[in-house]
């Protein structure tokens, strides 16, 4: 029996995959694994029984995972899962920074209480709200993974012209990006182009404040900035000085803080880029998924700390091996082992994990002794 705490609400179509070996919910004792949306864990005591985290979700920010990797606990997140959603938050972002629509409608309802007066107010008033249609203008996606290609290409379908920046673009998601779109080598050479701006790229050291003033100094006049990845990666400040000095006509996010908050010229919203219930349903099967597949079979997939490494069982007993990438780890830890059927093994960074086959149970103690294990598994 596997036990699996839950740190928020979590789709039951994503929990009830996990089947009758697994006890499920918001207050199990010694889990094994947790299934989290966005509680913060920073502060939570790791337990010795944790032997994997999912976060329903990509971004990962809320889960210690520098700890976790030191305890040997595998960090999951669902890429692409909720892909959809955030995309199409970001294309009526888009309409909503050109439009003046969150303020025409908060005028409107000024106009209450006119009776009849109320047409001719409306229509006398509409031209304080004008503005411009995205057809023909310039989008500058910073990050193509699985939401900017998303976003890349909706965007083109919606006849914008596309160009787009990710220093890390894989051959994968390079062919799904429509033929139209642009890649450029350089932030600076898509962010000088560009009538709107958007920012899908994970926030870490890299990227903090990586839209700030000496950015958006760079920027056209009257630019439109999107961010709906993760506060930290605009410089609150710099994009409230871009609007007053008219460099940037409109700032939305869904990041709601006290520093932009009913300012003018920016549209704040709660974060709902995953707030549908279909993201909520994908990224809990997918989680789940991951956790099962992990704790029954001891294969990683879409882990953020360590190597992502599948093998097909092929002895008796597998015995599942995360270590520090010490010189000669792998053949220290298979020379501990007896009737060897077969091992894979990958490294990612400091951390390695190594699926090891054999016909032999015994064999765990001898691997745990290795200086350069952090922690062993046998399934």
């Amino acid at each position: 029996m596997y036990n699996v705490l839950t740190l928020n609400k979590i789709s039951p179509n994503g929990t009830s995959r996990l089947g009758d070996n697994y006890n499920v919910g918001d207050a199990v004792e010694n889990p094994n694994a947790v299934l989290v949306r966005s509680a913060s864990m920073h502060d939570m005591e790791m337990p010795e029984s944790l032997l994997a985290i999912a976060r329903c979700g990509a971004g990962t920010n809320n889960i210690p995972k520098d700890a976790c990797s030191d305890k040997g606990i595998v960090v999951f997140n669902t890429p692409g899962a909720n892909a959809n959603a955030v995309k199409e938050l970001v294309l009526a972002g888009l309409f909503l920074s050109s439009r003046k629509v969150v303020e025409g409608i908060e005028w409107a309802k000024t106009l209450k209480g006119n009776g009849d007066a109320v047409g001719k107010m409306a229509e006398k008033g509409k031209g304080q709200f004008v503005g411009p249609e995205i057809m023909g203008k310039t989008l500058g996606v910073v990050g193509l993974g699985a939401i900017g290609i998303l976003v890349a290409n909706s965007a083109v379908a919606l006849g914008m012209k596309v160009i787009g920046y990710d220093p890390f673009l894989s051959v994968n998601n390079a062919l799904k990006l429509d033929p139209s779109i642009e890649v450029f080598g350089t932030l600076d050479d898509v962010i000088t182009k560009s009538d709107y701006i958007t920012v899908h790229v994970p926030l870490m050291d890299a990227t903090r404040d990586m839209i700030d003033s000496e950015e958006i100094a760079k920027m056209k006049d009257g630019v439109r900035i999107l961010n709906y990845s993760r506060d930290g990666l605009v410089n609150a400040q710099a994009v409230l000085d871009g609007i007053k000095s008219g460099k940037v006509a409109k700032y939305v996010t869904d990041f709601s803080t006290d520093e932009v908050l009913a300012e003018d010229g920016v549209i704040c919203m709660p974060h709902l880029g995953a707030s549908t219930p279909e993201s909520e349903d994908n990224c809990a099967v997918m989680a789940a998924d991951q956790v099962k597949e992990y704790l029954e079979n001891g294969n990683i997939i879409n882990s953020v700390n360590y190597p992502n490494l599948s093998m097909a069982k092929s002895g008796s007993t597998r015995y599942c091996v995360l270590f520090n990438t010490a010189e000669n780890a792998v053949q220290n830890i298979t020379g501990a082992v007896k009737s060897l059927k077969a091992v894979e093994a990958k490294t990612r960074g400091a951390y390695g994990y190594a699926i090891v086959d054999c016909d032999d149970d015994s064999c765990a103690a001898a691997i745990e002794a290795l200086d350069e294990v952090i922690r062993v598994r046998v399934i």
